[in-house]
């Protein structure tokens, strides 16, 4: 399920690296866990955004984000913030690991941005990255 303004335009995810970001949780941002709650609330059923990393993209890996009315697995990582949860599982998690999501509303559009310290580089489309 596609990530949708109520203009019903699609958002872009973007995708930033961070070298200074030290290994942790994977953290929310104010304003990504108010944009997460209020997209899961206007889309009835759905309880959470499931986040996950794939093979695949330009660069090696990309970002996949759906909305989900699944409960968590046993080795999903549950973040919590504000009204917002989002799913993580085990595998992604060790892609993400001191990663941060952020939603940005700019002139250039309104985006979801991973910051993740353990990309080394990312592709010109930003949705996908590599790990040395």
């Amino acid at each position: 399920m596609a990530l949708q303004s109520r203009a019903e335009s699609a958002y872009v995810l973007c995708m930033e690296t961070d070298t200074a970001t030290s290994a942790a949780p994977f953290r929310l941002t104010e304003r990504a866990a108010e944009r997460i709650a209020e997209i899961v609330a206007s889309q009835g059923g759905q309880s959470a955004l499931r986040v996950a990393v794939l093979a695949g993209g330009c660069s090696g890996f990309q970002y996949k984000f759906d909305l989900t009315d699944s409960a968590a697995e046993a080795d999903d990582q549950v973040i919590q913030r504000d009204g917002a949860k989002v799913l993580i599982d085990a595998a992604s998690m060790d892609l993400l690991a001191g990663s941060e999501l952020d939603f940005t509303d700019a002139l250039m559009g309104a985006h979801f941005a991973v910051k993740n310290p353990n990309a080394s580089s990312a592709c010109g489309c930003g949705t996908s990255f590599a790990i040395d």
